[in-house]
């Protein structure tokens, strides 16, 4: 496709919270577009990290407070920015973003992650949703087929490191790894009863949140204070993921699963509940394993599978990092994207 010959100016507007998969996407995107040579600006909400982290990327990020409908200062600068930025796409990420999206001399997408409210996204004239079941779901709402997009996210690519587990589980001993927020959703509580069916294996499940007291009060209860750890957040998990025997994705709810696709990349074998994203990403038995919701035997009865057999365990863990050279890797997808805001992009 013919991207012109001038750059593609590229406003990503922001407001998420600290920690998350679409937060992490968003600084990979923003920074991965810029080396790419798009004229990048980032609008987030009042982030001094990420804004650190742009910025020491060779961005200019602007920070606003997004705060309620009647925050007319975020309302005011983001038009002004927008307008003196002009640039050919402004793309609002998620609910917030989208609420504070003005009309101007660009085209307004809209991105999302999950089955959001659409009543946020009217000033948009483009949606995007990062999987297939997204996109179909946008199109029954009633939204112009010809203005739904499907573009995936690309998972890091992790670097060649030593693997190292943490100094608190035993080296002769199955580790296993689970990561993100420490919310309902996220189904830890299922994976730490499961573990109870897991002999001798631990437990590092790395993310904070507010479902935190509740998840130590399971651990309490069905003795498994040893066995299963909760670090909190761990900022480089390169080293980490590298060690892990498994990476285990337990959502209940999960529109994609970035946490899939970096298993897939790192190599590692990858066990999911078949919530909407993991049945997207995995092919059950082929490239990882899909188990049904809320079964906490059935956890228990996939990873002792992986543990088990060595053979298998190479199998899916192989043709998870295929699929991820093939269909969620950078280049790819910094591809994919290049040819819809090329395709939409006002001239």
């Amino acid at each position: 496709m013919d991207h012109s010959s001038s750059p593609l100016k590229i406003a990503h507007v922001m407001a998420g919270a600290a920690h998350g998969g679409a937060e992490l996407f968003y600084e990979r995107l923003c920074i991965a577009q810029h080396q790419q040579g798009l004229s990048i600006l980032p609008i987030i909400r009042n982030n001094e990290e990420r804004k650190k982290k742009l910025k020491a990327a060779g961005l200019s990020p602007i920070m606003l407070p997004f705060g309620g409908f009647l925050d007319w200062r975020t309302h005011k600068e983001m038009r002004q920015s927008l307008e003196k930025f002009a640039p050919n796409v402004a793309i609002a990420w998620m609910n917030r973003a989208a609420s504070f999206m003005p009309k101007g001399d660009w085209i307004s997408v809209g991105r999302l992650g999950g089955f959001y409210d659409l009543k946020y996204y009217k000033n948009c004239d483009h949606l995007v949703g990062n999987t297939h079941g997204i996109v179909q779901w946008l199109i029954e709402q009633g939204w112009p087929k010809d203005r739904v997009h499907y573009v995936p996210n690309f998972a890091r690519e992790f670097p060649q490191v030593t693997p190292k587990k943490p100094d608190f589980i035993p080296k002769d001993k199955p580790f296993l790894l689970a990561l993100g927020r420490l919310h309902p959703n996220k189904g830890f509580d299922v994976l730490i009863k499961a573990m109870s069916h897991v002999k001798n294996a631990h437990l590092l499940i790395a993310g904070e949140g507010p479902e935190r007291e509740n998840l130590e009060k399971i651990i309490r209860i069905l003795n498994l204070t040893e066995r299963v750890h909760m670090p909190g957040w761990i900022e480089d998990i390169s080293s980490v993921l590298a060690a892990s025997d498994i990476l285990i994705c337990s959502s209940r709810h999960e529109p994609l699963g970035n946490v899939v696709l970096e298993g897939f990349a790192a190599k590692r074998p990858v066990v999911a509940m078949a919530s909407q994203g993991p049945m997207e990403l995995i092919a059950n038995q082929e490239d990882g394993l899909l188990t049904p919701m809320e079964d906490v035997s059935a956890i228990a009865e996939a990873i002792n599978k992986v543990l088990d057999d060595k053979d298998f365990a190479d199998k899916i863990r192989l043709a998870g990092r295929k699929k991820f050279e093939n269909e969620y890797c950078k280049n790819i997808v910094l591809n994919k994207w290049l040819d819809f805001l090329s395709q939409v992009r006002k001239i």
